[in-house]
């Protein structure tokens, strides 16, 4: 079932920047999505349009079926469903507190005083950050900032998250931890939509991707469907997940005989060795 759906959409910005440039773009319900491309390929500017926050010049978006007509009605019900954590969480943490930030989205929403205390205890505690309710967020690492933009966006409990580089700027360690809740939240039922440049993540958590280069997609497909075609991956400015990279110097360099498709992960790689 489609829950998001970008139909032939288009977005020039005011200084006439063409950043978008017939755009299709089909999600469907309880999938994790990455999109992929280098920068100022229009990542960006593509979620900004899922939850209308951007109007797209031309084109449609339609989200859970209806069409996103960006009057107020239109619009609030939109950011009911989908929630955006920006890429910087200096964009999205403003409050002087933690939890007076994650609280901002329900009190907005009309819920009472003790249903949004309730919904933050539980954002936070899901995203490992209870504790930190009286902290300033400014005085926060950028993991942690990163998790609670992840909380704020929870406590309002939207059907679809969307993450741009949710890995951005953190440690391993920090990115595997927020790469396994986004897995957790999916495993619930929450579509899950990604920009980033993890490719060695993607064919772990990935159910489908896409590639953007210039405003337009240039491949689309399951991870061996996208990274087995190796000169869109270079055009698009992107790298072979490392286990594939290692096979095709092997193959290259060293007179190694592989089979057609790459292994993409460790896991697809151990059967790969196991078989040869």
């Amino acid at each position: 079932m489609t829950i998001i759906e970008a139909k032939n959409i288009s977005y020039k910005y005011p200084d006439g920047t063409k950043a978008l440039n017939n755009v299709d773009f089909v999600v469907n319900k309880g999938n994790i999505v990455a999109l992929l491309g280098p920068n100022g390929a229009g990542k960006s500017t593509l979620f900004l349009n899922f939850n209308g926050i951007l109007e797209p010049t031309e084109g449609k978006v339609f989200v859970d079926g209806k069409e996103i007509l960006y009057n107020k009605k239109s619009l609030l019900e939109v950011r009911q469903k989908v929630g955006i954590v920006f890429q910087n969480p200096d964009d999205q943490l403003f409050a002087p507190t933690v939890e007076e930030d994650v609280a901002f989205g329900p009190l907005n929403l009309g819920l009472s005083q003790e249903e949004t205390k309730n919904r933050v205890v539980d954002a936070l505690k899901r995203v490992g950050m209870e504790g930190f309710e009286k902290k300033p967020p400014h005085h926060l690492s950028g993991g942690q900032k990163k998790r609670i933009a992840i909380a704020g966006i929870l406590a309002m409990k939207p059907e679809i998250m969307i993450l741009d580089e949710p890995t951005s700027g953190l440690d391993p360690k920090g990115a595997s931890k927020i790469l396994k809740l986004l897995k957790e939240l999916n495993n619930e039922g929450m579509t899950i939509i990604i920009s980033t440049h993890d490719v060695d993540a993607v064919p772990i958590y990935a159910d489908f991707i896409f590639v953007i280069k210039n405003g337009k997609i240039i491949k689309k497909g399951s991870s061996h469907e996208v990274f087995d075609d190796i000169s869109v991956i270079r055009d698009a400015n992107l790298r072979l997940p490392r286990i594939a990279h290692l096979i095709e110097i092997l193959e290259k360099k060293d007179s190694f005989k592989s089979s057609d498709a790459y292994p993409l992960t460790i896991g697809e790689a151990r059967r790969y060795f196991a078989e040869e």
